[in-house]
This record gives structure tokens, C-alpha cells and sequence, in this order.
């Protein structure tokens, strides 16, 4: 069977790895797995029949969770003048509205016959768009969906749509919405931050049912999204950027709480690597988690000491999933007891071991994974599965087999991917920032209500796991005006704030690349600059967990790079 009849088949499913010619030899005579397509870093997706997911545990260790891409979904839920976005597009001395740059929006697709995506003689500004759910024309060696190109764009309008050059559709307007943010050029009511960018739009995929039971996510919910696509989707752009010669602004308006919140996901070490490119900058949604009350953390006191972990669980609930990540080189062992007192034995701490205890007055069952030590620092993953769960408070008991530090964090399938309802009885605010947001390879956004200056009430809060500063600043993003494809509206959330950001450095492209004025631009600079330029208040110590290093204020940073202007 060749490669393309092996990936078509219904049971094989995508997963990636960042360590692609070793592992190209590990699996180099197993039937079951086939490698795919390389990235950049030599990172790589690869394909394997769905039912030998857990045999890499034996062909790559505890490493092998880490090639499980984390389940992404949407963080969407007036901003131009608060980041003064619209006053560097009318500062004579730098005319800046995006001219000779790319913005990329990976999300829901795009709505290409809105005129705020054409030119004034009713072409597109969209070069390209690879739609990952459509097969046909797959772009280069990606494998799968079809390729949009401008030409095939500008004969749809030109035809009115009348045939099907350009199928792929935005049937949610998550991604319609960011664009519009982000580059909408005609629509003067909804001006976007960089009006005269092209954009390169990917619109993903949903998640391979497979991973999604894997994961526990409701077949109903559609969008979930895989990071491996992610990947891929970003690496696509950047071969566009370099095909055409153009930077590029990348905005990632989607997140999850399934890593361990320490920027060591696949796709945020990979986003790290491509942090050095010049021309490339990459921006993050800090995540919507703060208030949602689905990650708690804690402190076991000692060695033989326990820790107990109380969630609430509604009624008619779907099966959910809880990760906890334990800091080297402590051990943690589990039990639980349902809301009706029945009694999930303590399962012992082995790597690999996984266990699933089905209850005898309640029709849940309980399964109990452990993964130790995981690269690169050692820690522990205990991954509990709640299969029809017993509405009311459930005890997760943890248990200190070996404590030096006893820190842990313990986190539910974001808000979007479970059960409204199903939350710790005491969360802990701090350290909800999404991946792929606490990588340091990428701008993380979070954001505030500039009619009040106040923080939004759900937007994630800092540190990450490590201890990191994140997120790095904050923009506009409640009730932000836009464009949706089937009318115009408002949207909330960290991504709405995240386009607009991402606007903000196509301008910083435009002034760097197309300009010369600095040349070696790229993710980690662009940001160091921005927070040079960031809003601060008197009354609130910066950095900060909840506003980062302050207000975007794309103004004030070009005011400190080249004096009053």
C-alpha cells in the first residue's frame, strides 16, 4: 500500500513529533506507522492506526505522550483608537497601513466575498487559502485539503459565485471576524489595524474522531481543532512568505488546557524555533480560562501526606477528562470517591500503567494513566478519564509517594471542549494561560475593555508553569466591532484582541522589512519592542500575571524608536 491509500484509510490518524530523523529510524520497519510531512526543525508529523496509539510506549518510552497534538478550540467570545493603531496610519512621517505584507489567519476559514477583503477595483487581497477539510488540490506535500489561489479567488468574484471555483466557506465566521480585525481594507466602520496586508488564510480541519475520544470531547462539538494542524498551518505560511517574498503576521486566535502549561508542547517548541526567522512573527490568544474555574493547584505537604482535589460535576454531564502535572522529582499516586461514596482504589504509581475501575452502584467508570519522567525536566503526568460521570463532588485524593517540592497543577478540558458546569470546587485563577500562548516563541495577548480600562473579566492569567512571564500584553478585546459573513457584529474573548495585535506587528513588518529601517525584525524582537512601548498604569506593578507588561500602544512604541514624531 502506498502512502496516500496508507493516510486515507478511516482508522489512521495524525500525530507529530520534534525530533524527526531519529524517530524516522525508530519506526522505520513498523508497518502500522508512516512518517509525513517535515516542518521546519525538524519537526514532522506521522500517521498510525488509531488502535496502536498506546504501542509507542514501548517504541518511544513516556515520550510518547508528548506526540498526542493537544485538542484546540475557538477563544472568541472602538479597539483601533485604543491601541492607537489608527494614529500611526495617519502619522505622515510613517504612513503605515501593512503595504507589502501578509497577515495569516488560521481559524474557522474566511468569507472571500466580503468587500472588506477587496481592492477598490473588486479583486481579492487574499493570496492564498488552503482549506483543510476540503480534499482535492492539496498544496505541495501537505498532503491533504485543497489550495485557493488568488487568481481562483478574483474568477469567483468576477463570476459571482455562480460556479465553484472557490467552495471553501467560513460556516462558523470565528476567522471572517479576526480578518476583519486584523486587514479589513473598504469597510470604513470596521477599518482594520493593517488595511492594506494581503492575507494568507488556513482553515482547519476538525479534529480526527479518534483523538477526540481519546481526549473525551463530545462528538457534537465541531470546533476542535488538532495543533498538529496548527503546525502545519503555520509552516504553510511561512513557504508562502517566502515564496512571495513578504513577511509575515501570523495570528493563532485558538488555545488548550491539556499541556501542562510550561511552553514544552510540541507546537510551542516548535513556534519557539520559528521565533527566530526574520519577517515571521507569530501571535497568541492568552486564553478566556480564568474565571471558567478548570484548573487547580496545590501543595502536598510530605512524603506520605495527600492532597484532595474536589470537582463538581452536573447532571446529564459528558464523559470529561483531568490532567495533573506533578514537578521533579516528585511522585504522586491517585485515588478518588464518587459523590456516592463508593471507593476508586489507590493505583499504583508505575510509568505506562494504566488502569480503569468501573464502579458497582454507579454506571461511571475511572481510568487512572501515569507518564514519568517527561522531557525535558522529569515531571509527572496523571491522566484521570470520568466515563459517565455521577453528577455531584467527586474526590480526586493525591497521594505523596515521594515529595521534595509537592507542587502540583491539575487542569479540565477547556471551556468549549466539556460539559458547561463541570469545575473544581476551588480553582486557582493564576497559571491558565492556553497553549500554544506559554511559549516564548510567540506574543501572547491577552485582553481589557477599553471603555473602562478594565481587565476582561475571563482573560487568562500568568504566570506559566515555569514561572514565566506571560501573557506579554493585553489589547482590546470586548465587544470589538466586526465583520461576520452573514452580517456585521461583536465578539469578545483573547483572540479578538490577539488579531488586532497581530495587525499591530504586520504595521512593525511594514516599517522593519518593506521599509528597511530594521531589517532583522522577527517574533522575539517585535515583541520586545511592543512592550517597550506598552501602556502602563501608576497603580498596578508590572509585569503583571493579568495585564502582562501593559496596554499595546503601537504609537508609543514608534514614539521611543525614533523620538516625538
Amino acid at each position: 500500500m502506498n502512502f496516500r491509500e496508507f493516510v486515507s484509510q478511516p482508522n489512521i490518524i495524525q500525530l507529530y513529533t520534534k525530533d524527526g530523523p531519529n524517530f524516522e529510524k525508530r519506526i522505520r520497519d513498523i508497518p502500522y506507522i508512516r512518517l509525513g510531512k517535515k516542518v521546519r526543525g525538524e519537526f514532522a508529523v506521522f500517521y498510525i492506526e488509531a488502535q496502536r496509539v498506546y504501542d509507542l510506549f514501548d517504541i518511544l518510552g513516556t515520550t510518547f505522550i508528548e506526540t498526542l497534538p493537544d485538542p484546540m478550540t475557538l477563544l472568541g467570545r472602538t479597539s483601533l483608537e485604543a491601541s492607537t493603531i489608527l494614529q500611526v496610519h495617519r502619522q505622515p512621517a510613517l504612513d503605515l497601513r501593512g503595504r507589502g505584507t501578509l497577515i495569516g489567519i488560521i481559524d474557522t476559514g474566511i468569507d472571500c466575498s466580503k468587500e472588506a477583503f477587496q481592492y477598490e477595483d473588486g479583486t481579492s487581497k487574499i493570496r492564498y487559502i488552503w482549506d483543510q477539510s476540503i480534499e482535492g488540490n492539496a498544496p505541495g506535500d501537505y498532503l491533504f485539503g485543497s489550495e485557493y489561489t488568488n487568481e481562483q479567488i478574483n474568477q469567483t468574484l468576477r463570476d459571482g459565485f455562480a460556479h465553484d471555483f472557490v467552495p471553501s466557506v467560513d460556516t462558523v465566521g470565528h476567522g471572517t471576524f479576526l480578518a476583519s480585525l486584523a486587514a479589513s481594507r473598504r469597510n470604513s466602520e470596521f477599518l482594520g489595524a493593517a488595511p492594506d496586508a494581503e492575507l494568507i488564510v488556513v482553515k482547519l480541519r476538525r479534529m480526527e474522531p479518534a483523538l477526540t475520544d481519546l481526549y473525551l470531547i463530545p462528538r457534537a462539538q465541531e470546533n476542535v481543532f488538532s495543533a498538529a494542524d496548527i503546525m502545519l498551518a503555520v509552516d504553510y505560511m511561512i513557504d508562502k512568505s517566502v515564496e512571495l517574498n513578504m513577511p509575515i503576521s501570523i495570528c493563532i486566535g485558538l488555545g488548550s488546557s491539556v499541556s501542562g502549561s510550561d511552553g514544552y508542547e510540541i507546537l510551542e517548541q516548535y513556534l519557539e524555533e520559528i521565533s527566530k526567522l526574520l519577517g515571521i512573527c507569530v501571535c497568541t490568544a492568552a486564553g478566556n480560562e480564568s474565571n471558567a474555574g478548570r484548573h487547580a493547584s496545590g501543595t502536598i505537604s510530605r512524603t506520605g501526606a495527600t492532597y484532595t482535589v474536589q470537582v463538581r460535576v452536573p447532571e446529564n454531564a459528558s464523559s470529561f477528562g483531568m490532567n495533573i502535572y506533578v514537578s521533579s522529582p516528585d511522585r504522586v499516586s491517585v485515588s478518588l470517591k464518587s459523590p456516592l461514596g463508593e471507593i476508586v482504589p489507590r493505583a499504583v504509581a508505575i510509568s505506562g500503567q494504566r488502569t480503569e475501575t468501573k464502579l458497582v452502584l454507579e454506571r461511571a467508570r475511572i481510568g487512572i494513566a501515569y507518564y514519568f519522567p517527561l522531557s525535558p525536566v522529569g515531571d509527572q503526568f496523571i491522566h484521570l478519564r470520568f466515563i459517565n460521570p455521577t453528577a455531584g463532588i467527586w474526590d480526586v485524593v493525591l497521594h505523596g509517594d515521594i515529595v521534595l517540592h509537592g507542587d502540583f497543577h491539575a487542569w479540565l478540558n477547556m471551556t468549549g471542549l466539556t460539559t458547561q458546569g463541570i469545575q473544581f470546587l476551588t480553582p486557582d485563577p493564576y497559571v491558565t494561560i492556553v497553549t500554544p500562548a506559554t511559549s516564548i516563541g510567540s506574543i501572547t495577548v491577552g485582553a481589557y475593555d477599553e471603555r473602562n480600562n478594565a481587565l476582561y473579566v475571563s482573560s487568562s492569567w500568568g504566570p506559566n508553569r515555569r514561572n514565566m512571564q506571560k501573557p506579554d500584553l493585553v489589547a482590546p478585546g470586548v465587544d470589538v466591532s466586526g465583520i461576520f459573513p452573514m452580517s456585521n457584529g461583536f465578539m469578545t474573548g483573547t483572540s479578538v484582541a490577539t488579531a488586532i495585535t497581530a495587525g499591530a506587528c504586520a504595521l512593525m513588518l511594514q516599517w522593519g522589512i518593506v521599509e528597511g529601517n530594521d531589517v532583522s525584525l522577527n517574533t522575539n524582537r517585535i515583541k520586545s519592542l511592543l512592550i517597550r512601548g506598552c501602556r502602563r498604569e501608576a497603580n498596578t506593578q508590572y509585569p503583571s500575571p493579568q495585564w502582562g507588561y501593559g496596554k499595546l500602544d503601537l504609537f508609543n512604541t514608534f514614539r521611543n524608536l525614533r523620538g516625538t514624531l
